[in-house]
């Protein structure tokens, strides 16, 4: 069953979290190589593909075992380990950092692809509760990036974006001396204001769809909110 994501079954996205975390487990990545497809553009899309390739000769069913047995070693491993383990250096998707870093991004990608599963499969749910806050406010963290540098929202300019249906977020980001930042309310009307769903704001931020395949409502600058609307895609 495909996804949002190109090139990707339901169980191929179950099978890229289990490549990860085989990786953070400290066991041994497949040695398969997958042939070359036009939706790879970087080397740990490479990486990912090859742990994704490796496993669509097996049924849904193995994948789903291999995943529960995994990730009762990796929870073990979570639980008893202590300061040390979690200060360890780490290469994370953002840049060198510690593994409790690297795993705070873990939230964020394992969230998003049980999203994208749920999705293709007609099963919304899990849109609200901590790893989907922890997920829209890492996504949040790049909008003064969207609002300014992208959408080229102008000095003194501010864009709210209200966030509901699950994860409720109000964000406010407004452009200062050239740099975008948060304030608490704008200091004058705001030029757009932005309201759309949590499971919208996911599938723009994350680059599973684009604009004009979610629902949003933009009061005031019509052409600036649909702007940064085009430009949410946060993600590598």
């Amino acid at each position: 069953m495909a996804t949002d994501l190109p090139g990707w079954s339901v169980q191929d996205n179950l099978s890229h979290l289990i490549g990860i975390e085989r990786m953070m487990q400290g066991l041994a990545a497949t040695d398969h190589r997958a042939p070359a497809t036009d939706y790879i553009r970087n080397p740990i899309g490479e990486m990912n593909e090859n742990e994704v390739d490796a496993r669509r000769a097996s049924t849904g069913a193995d994948v789903l075992v291999e995943w529960n047995e995994l990730i009762a070693i990796r929870s073990q491993t979570l639980r008893i380990a202590d300061d040390a383990y979690f200060a360890q250096p780490a290469m994370t998707p953002t840049g060198p950092g510690t593994l409790a870093d690297f795993l705070d991004v873990r939230i964020l990608d394992c969230w998003l692809h049980e999203q994208d599963m749920r999705r293709a499969t007609g099963r919304a749910g899990n849109l609200s509760g901590a790893a989907a806050e922890h997920t829209v406010d890492r996504l949040i963290r790049t909008i003064p990036i969207v609002v300014r540098k992208r959408a080229a929202t102008p000095e003194g300019g501010a864009v709210v974006i209200d966030i509901t249906d699950g994860v409720e977020r109000h964000v406010v980001c407004e452009v200062q001396n050239a740099r975008a930042a948060f304030v608490a309310k704008p200091s004058a009307p705001p030029l757009a204001t932005i309201e759309l769903a949590t499971e919208a704001f996911i599938v723009l931020a994350a680059g599973r769809r684009t604009a004009d395949q979610v629902t949003a409502t933009v009061a005031g600058d019509e052409e600036l909110g649909r702007l940064v609307l085009s430009k949410f895609n946060m993600m590598i």
